[in-house]
């Protein structure tokens, strides 16, 4: 079964080495792999080009629809393994999209990469079968928020999140635009009991400026609630692109 891969900039699949730019491996050098599809729809996604195709009426704040054709690509296995290989990271971060859609392909592919640790960023609603399981070394949960525009009964199930708050492994960053957002954090975080020091609230904006406004005031938050901060190192270092 191939993988489906979002696309970089010169139609090719979107996978590059560059270090991570938020959670808990911030900073970290790691090879980038990124899937197409995606389950839910957040207005405000920066990757909408893996999802908001031609056709498809969910909501997103620009209003722009991607031609699916030229923002996909799809690649066996064999291929991607040597393209990942070829970038000679020891760390491979699995993004999209929602990558766990492609469950059965992406264990598959890591079944000829035995020798890399594995980040799955994932939005929480879907489930790692045993066999991809078994290889992910971390979970970074983003749940989404109501201000995603995503329903709750979609995007918040409580059996997946009972599971990643008791997963060892899991780690959870909350997209946060403004400062009421964190009281649904608080709510879900006095549900879930989310385990100590594996919270982020990271800023939402796809511009420095943007990020450093808004977390003058979110810095003050974490300190008050004990959650920690992320921000997105990618977005000062190469702006808002493919493939960075």
């Amino acid at each position: 079964m191939p993988l489906v891969l979002a696309t970089d900039d010169s139609g090719g699949p979107e996978i590059f080495a560059s270090v991570q730019g938020e959670g808990p491996s911030v900073g970290r050098p790691v090879a980038f792999m990124r899937l197409s599809r995606c389950n839910l729809a957040c207005v405000w996604c920066d990757t909408a080009y893996t999802w908001h195709f031609e056709g498809d009426n969910r909501p997103h704040h620009d209003g722009v629809t991607f031609e699916r054709k030229a923002n996909q690509v799809t690649l066996d296995e064999d291929e991607v393994a040597a393209r990942i290989t070829q970038l000679g990271q020891d760390r491979l971060v699995i993004t999209g999209g929602e990558p766990l859609l492609q469950a059965p392909a992406l264990a598959k592919l890591l079944d000829l990469l035995p020798g890399i640790s594995v980040e799955i960023e994932t939005n929480g609603t879907t489930k790692a079968p045993p066999r991809l399981d078994i290889r992910i070394d971390q979970f970074n949960v983003s749940p989404k928020l109501a201000h995603s525009g995503n329903p709750a009964d979609l995007a918040l199930l409580p059996e997946r999140l009972d599971a990643y708050a008791t997963d060892p492994r899991a780690f959870f960053k909350f997209v946060i635009a403004e400062p009421s957002d964190v009281d649904e954090v608080l709510t879900l975080h006095d549900r879930y009991r989310f385990k100590p020091g594996h919270v982020f609230l990271m800023p939402e904006g796809t511009d420095s400026e943007t990020l450093r406004e808004r977390e003058k005031w979110l810095a003050d938050l974490c300190l008050k609630h004990g959650f920690r901060m992320s921000d997105r190192l990618h977005i000062h270092l190469f702006g808002d692109t493919r493939g960075t």
